[in-house]
């Protein structure tokens, strides 16, 4: 592994959250220095730039969690300094006990390290008096407001097109695996093709829990945020596409896995099994149709490949055809069943897209 993996992100920080953090950073400087006369403001500074965070709801929780956490590390550390005054030896008294004052009180991780790390700095930086003390926690709060306000007033981020591209990317990917196992059930396969076909199916999960994991942003992102009323509609259909597509998902593994194990090169020639290829085709339209309803309810495929308005509505739902199955062959029933449950219950699922 390399090195510089061990410091380095795969994606660069929004450049935009960037910038507000160094405003609200040299913001609280300003305001602070302004209003409390006397050492450089760097409580302000350090807890305007540890608030401004990718979403409103984490900037609030980091708020509490620095001003509590500075409010006690600043009482720990002027009690000792009052109490035995400023040495080297103190500080790391006044650390030790911050930390065990935190897991006392069951702060979070966050706010049990702000207790030490101020109860270090009141001592290493300042004179440990009531004053003092005070000036710390008020220009501690000050940070923290200002920060809170920069996030909320400088394009507060909002995190559902990056769920929105996830889902769709399933969707799609979705759409796909459904037509690669009718292919597989239509045509003769070797080895090497179905052990593709099922790594293919399992790399469906990493997707999911991706396209999950940007839906939780993406609803922390709206939480406490005034841009939020009119994308919270939008991220409600995302999260019923992503309930859809998750049993689907689960459906279309399962029956990769047993055609997998119980592949044999004559099931090309029985009729149910083409019939049941015929049902998953189906199925992989509808699935291009759900993830088309979400992007353009009122407009065609066509339409949407151009990127043009349209009026007219999209294809009805293909996977509608009842499936009249005769007896399997005897070698193959075991296969022809299991391919049947799968099979009825993502119809079921598609059901549900019906009214996205």
């Amino acid at each position: 592994m390399r090195v510089t993996a061990s410091f380095r992100s795969a994606r660069r920080t929004p450049f935009l959250q960037v910038s507000k953090s160094a405003i609200a950073t040299i913001a609280a400087w300003l305001l602070a220095g302004w209003l409390v006369p006397g050492p450089l403001p760097v409580f302000a500074a350090i807890a305007a730039l540890l608030v401004v965070q990718p979403s409103l709801n984490q900037s609030l929780t980091r708020a509490v969690e620095r001003s509590v956490g500075v409010i006690a590390g600043v009482i720990v550390a002027s009690a000792l300094g009052i109490a035995l005054g400023s040495s080297t030896w103190v500080i790391l008294i006044a650390a030790a006990v911050a930390l065990l004052a935190a897991w006392a009180l069951k702060l979070t991780p966050g706010a049990a390290n702000q207790v030490a790390i101020s109860a270090i700095l009141v001592l290493a930086l300042g004179t440990a008096t009531p004053l003092y003390a005070v000036d710390r926690v008020i220009e501690t709060l000050i940070g923290a407001l200002v920060g809170l306000i920069v996030n909320v007033a400088l394009v507060p981020p909002v995190a559902v097109a990056p769920a929105r591209q996830r889902i769709e990317a399933l969707g799609d990917e979705l759409s796909a695996a459904l037509d690669r196992l009718a292919d597989a059930l239509a045509t003769p396969q070797t080895p090497a093709s179905l052990e593709e076909l099922l790594l293919e199916a399992r790399l469906m999960r990493p997707m999911r829990d991706a396209a999950d994991e940007a839906v939780s942003d993406a609803r922390d992102s709206l939480a406490l945020n005034p841009r939020g009323r009119r994308h919270r509609d939008d991220l409600a259909r995302l999260e019923r596409l992503l309930d859809v597509f998750t049993p689907i998902l689960t459906q279309v593994i399962g029956m990769t896995r047993a055609a997998y194990d119980r592949y044999d090169p004559s099931i090309v020639d029985e009729p149910s099994v083409r019939a049941i290829a015929e049902q998953l085709r189906r199925a992989s339209h509808d699935v291009h149709l759900a993830v088309l309803r979400h992007r353009a309810p009122d407009a065609t495929p066509a339409s949407r490949a151009t990127g043009d308005a349209a009026s007219s509505p999209l294809e009805p739902p293909a996977l509608t055809r009842p499936l009249d199955i005769g007896a399997p062959s005897e070698g193959h029933w075991v296969l022809v069943g299991s391919l049947l449950v799968d099979l009825h219950r993502i119809h079921e699922a598609l059901g549900e897209t019906a009214n996205p």
